[in-house]
């Protein structure tokens, strides 16, 4: 096993998921300011 960057490994996922055919969806503003908020709670 070798150990490669996040940055790397990430990227390889990436083009996996795209190769076969599979799209990662995006935060919105309002869930990114939901995740960083201490005051909303689930």
């Amino acid at each position: 096993m070798v150990d490669v960057p996040v940055e790397i490994d990430d990227k390889v996922g990436f083009l996996k998921l795209q190769s076969m055919g599979v799209e990662i969806d995006k935060l919105t503003e309002e869930q990114y300011n939901y995740i960083d908020s201490y005051e909303e709670g689930t």
